[in-house]
């Protein structure tokens, strides 16, 4: 896929989160259809919605290719480019009225990517034992967009060029030392992750300067490649949440690193400035991207 391709894909991608964004900013205050609940997490009808508005969008535009998404697949499966749609980020802070969510749209094209690394068996966050999975091997990400309606901010990237946020060019922050550093947390929603994570927040909490929970892992991503965070760690995440904003902070000056658990399209994630990175892994044993 060429650049003028990707930049005709980023626009439909754009026009798709601007529609979804709308449909999620005029029900922020309405009453929420809940469709499945468990004690960390919600599914309600919005979810569904949003993604069935941006895959008629998507696949209008590019017919030949896959939608994989939180709420289903569709479209051309051996197709050599898939979207990868999260259509409502942070759906519990929605659903409990927070205005704090997102609609994430990535493009990922077939072909070697040596980002995506990982390894199957159930690896752990604090495990060194990383391998390419055949996934890494078929997938690299090369259009990311990431629209929080509730403020109107949109992030964009195309590989290889810089990052933007409504338009503007955004770098990661300058900061080198842990203890000034924000970091971001993600507790995921089993009870197994919850358990990996605890000690990782306590451990951190002593040793920087703020940490964040902020319920929705495309927009921590965001804030990393803006600057406003330094770094987000979390485990058990999945692929439609992180494939967009892991590229914005790579077009950001930032590290995205992440490796495969044995969960389908779940993995380990450390998203950093590029700075911090280094200190995170001696404390939690993260693999550094080769």
């Amino acid at each position: 896929m060429n650049k003028v391709e990707q930049r005709r894909a980023l626009e439909v991608a754009v026009k798709a989160a601007w529609a979804a964004g709308s449909l999620l900013r005029r029900n922020l205050g309405a009453a929420k259809t809940i469709h499945h609940a468990t004690q960390h997490d919600l599914k309600i009808e919005m979810d569904v919605r949003c993604q069935r508005l941006i895959t008629e969008r998507l696949l209008a535009a590019f017919p030949t290719s896959a939608v994989l998404g939180e709420e289903g697949i569709a479209g051309e499966l051996t197709s050599a480019a898939r979207w990868v749609v999260d259509p409502l980020d942070g759906t519990v802070n929605f659903a409990y009225g927070i205005p704090h969510a997102c609609v994430s749209i990535a493009l990922q094209v077939r072909g070697p990517d040596p980002a995506w690394r990982g390894a199957r068996g159930g690896t752990s966050i604090r495990d060194n034992s990383a391998k390419m999975s055949p996934e890494a091997a078929e997938f690299q990400t090369v259009v990311g967009a990431v629209y929080d309606p509730f403020v109107d901010e949109l992030w964009t990237a195309i590989r290889g060029e810089r990052a933007r946020l409504n338009g503007r060019t955004v770098r990661v922050s300058g900061r080198r030392r842990l203890g000034e550093a924000v970091v971001s947390l993600g507790f995921g929603k089993r009870a197994a992750v919850l358990d990996q994570m605890l000690p990782v927040f306590t451990a951190l909490v002593h040793r920087v300067r703020k940490i964040w929970i902020m319920g929705s892992a495309a927009l921590a991503l965001t804030y990393v490649a803006t600057g406003r965070f330094d770094a987000y760690l979390e485990t058990g995440i999945r692929l439609w949440d992180i494939a967009a904003g892991g590229l914005i902070v790579e077009c950001a000056g930032g590290s995205f690193r992440h490796r495969r658990l044995a969960q389908e399209h779940a993995y380990d994630m450390l998203a950093s400035n590029g700075r911090l990175g280094a200190a995170l892994q001696r404390h939690f044993g993260l693999t550094p991207r080769a």
